[in-house]
Order: structure tokens, then sequence, then C-alpha cells
């Protein structure tokens, strides 16, 4: 396997997020309902494809803990149901519009509060301090923020070695300000045009758009894609679907949510090209 271009994800492959992002989901949940799902649970969401951005999974998760309330069901059927509905937050909610009546849909729809969620979903990950810079307003609360304690996964030897060989971009469910700090912290820098952020296209994984995109521009004849979720390897089949001119690689990395032989079999199901278990493995796997 060769790559003139590699393409990152942040989340799980160049930072650890377990006890940042994921926290954060769990804890909105409960902030603002006293119940919420384990943090292990997340991933259930994530396989179900869809749910790129974070918000949307803090969600559907709030959304399922209102459902269950008032009709018990299994999350694991919950977010299957949402895989069969084709993921994402619309078929959470179709999901639970069929499961309940019209009166009790209503209830939850009425309590279901997205701003309310999104707002300590801010506060909880970026700090009180960061959430002034950024979203411009008061924190609901004030918090430190996880964004500071993200373990860095990515060496920077690897940062050297795979620019010695390919061109380096990124492609993440990030906003464009969140991305730069991670990107920062890792100590990648990656211009503007080899980059997409949740700002600059509204698709999201696992549609090919940006990663197509990038191959453009990159001259690319061949892209590999590290990701840590299905919906990343997927991109990368999907773009080779599209772009049949050029060769797309979908990496499963096993430092995410995915890990270990299950994790692998998952990505594998998926249509990975390979699984690797670090970001770091990378220039081995493409250019020895």
């Amino acid at each position: 396997m060769h790559a003139d271009a590699v393409v990152l994800d942040i989340d799980g492959v160049l930072l650890d997020v377990a006890d940042s992002y994921r926290r954060a989901i769990v804890e909105s949940v409960e902030r603002l309902y006293d119940r919420t799902i384990d943090r292990d649970d997340v991933q259930l969401f994530k396989d179900a494809g869809g749910f790129n951005n974070d918000w949307d999974v803090t969600y559907a998760a709030a959304l399922y803990v209102l459902v269950d309330e008032r009709e018990p069901i299994g999350l694991s059927t919950f977010t299957d149901q949402i895989e069969s509905q084709g993921g994402g937050l619309d078929a959470a909610e179709a999901v639970a519009s069929a499961h309940l009546d019209d009166e009790v849909l209503a209830a939850v729809r009425e309590e279901w509060d997205r701003e309310g969620l999104r707002e300590a979903f801010q506060a909880l990950y970026l700090g009180a301090d960061l959430y002034r810079e950024l979203e411009g307003g008061e924190p609901p609360f004030e918090t430190a923020g996880y964004i500071h304690d993200e373990p860095i996964i990515l060496d920077p030897e690897t940062i050297d070695r795979l620019r010695q060989h390919a061109d380096v971009g990124v492609l993440t469910g990030r906003p464009a300000a969140e991305a730069d700090i991670a990107l920062d912290r890792v100590g990648l820098s990656v211009p503007d045009e080899h980059r997409f952020t949740m700002d600059d296209w509204e698709a999201g994984k696992p549609h090919p758009h940006a990663l197509v995109t990038l191959a453009e521009r990159f001259d690319a004849d061949s892209v590999a894609f590290a990701g840590d979720t299905l919906d990343d390897v997927k991109t990368a089949v999907n773009a080779a679907e599209s772009d049949p001119e050029r060769e797309y690689y979908g990496i499963g990395v096993l430092t995410g949510g995915l890990t270990g032989e299950s994790g692998r079999r998952a990505y594998e199901a998926a249509g990975a090209a390979t699984v690797v278990d670090s970001v770091n493995d990378l220039p081995t796997l493409l250019f020895e």
C-alpha cells in the first residue's frame, strides 16, 4: 500500500478524546436530565453512523433518555433502529416517533432542549474562558474545560516521516476553531485548503465530497484516510466509488472507540483497507 497523500481525522487519531468529548456528551445529558448513558455507550451511536458531530450524539443520547423514561427501550435496540433508518439525528427522531404515541412524543419534544444541551457541552468541553472567546457569550456555568487535558497520540517523528513521503491533510467533524486548538497541541500545521472541518461542509462523513476534494487539491493518485469510526472508513469507500480514477484506502485506527479484535473486525466489515494500532504505525505501513 502506498499513498501520495495522507488525510487524518483528529479525534481518537491525533488526540485521545475519551475524557473530553465523550465525557462532555455524557455529562451534558446528566446536567439537564439527571440521567444519562454510560460513556462506553457513546460508541453505539457512533457505530450506528451519521454521528460525526458530537453535538448530534449529545442530542440523540438525551432523546433516548427522554424516550426510555416514558416507554422503555433498550439502548442497543434504539441505536440498531437508528442504523436501520440510515443513521444520524434524523434517524434518531424517526425511531422516537415510531416508538411513542403522538401525545407522549409531543411531551418529549417539548422537554428535548438541544440548545441547552449544546451550551452545556461547550461549557464542559471548552471551559469558561474559551467559551467566552469562541461562543461570544457567558457560559451557563464555570468550568476549567476538558479540551486542555486531551492526551496526544501523534508523535512528532510520525509527522516528519509522513511529510517526507506524502502530502498531509486533515478531515474532521470538529468546528474549525477547535480543530485549530487540536492541531496546535499536536504540532501539526495544515493550511486551510488542505483540511475540512465542520464549518467547511454540511454533509459530513461518510459523504465523500471532502476527501475527494482534498485528493484533487493534492493532485494525488492515491490517498490514505485514517480515522477512528466506521464512518471514516466508509468515507474512503464512498470516495473510491465516486472517484474511480484514484485509489482510496480507509484505515481504521484502534485508539478511539473501536479497539481490540472486535474493533478490527468491525473496520474490516466496513471495508477498511487495513487496521492499525495507532496513527504512528502509518509511516511504516505506507512507505517501508
